[in-house]
């Protein structure tokens, strides 16, 4: 039942660095303008700023969305499995008393 989840565990990884990779190239691009312009200047840099800081959210808001829906599934999964060995205890325990009768 948890074959497929392999996947989700990935990209609940992969996400985080991901954002982190975007902001490492939002900071790049921000330096190369302080760079070209020879100045520092908050207008300068904000485009690059904010492409790091939003793609760094992306990354963590994925993550976190990929990890609540991981949890429930595993959680479902602990349920079945639960109530399928509840049963087979029961099922035994059945043809116990039967076979004793």
């Amino acid at each position: 039942m948890e074959s497929g989840l392999v996947w989700i565990g990935l990209f609940i990884s992969l996400s985080p660095m991901l954002g982190f990779m975007g902001t490492v190239v939002g900071m790049v691009g921000a330096f190369d303008s302080i760079q070209a312009a020879g100045d520092v200047s908050p207008t300068l840099v904000a485009g690059g700023i904010k492409v790091a800081l939003l793609t760094t959210l992306a990354g963590l808001i994925a993550a976190v969305i990929l990890q609540l829906f991981y949890s429930y599934i595993i959680s479902k999964i602990d349920s079945l499995t639960m109530d399928m060995e509840d049963s087979s205890i029961t099922l035994v325990d059945i043809l116990t008393d039967y076979n004793r009768k």
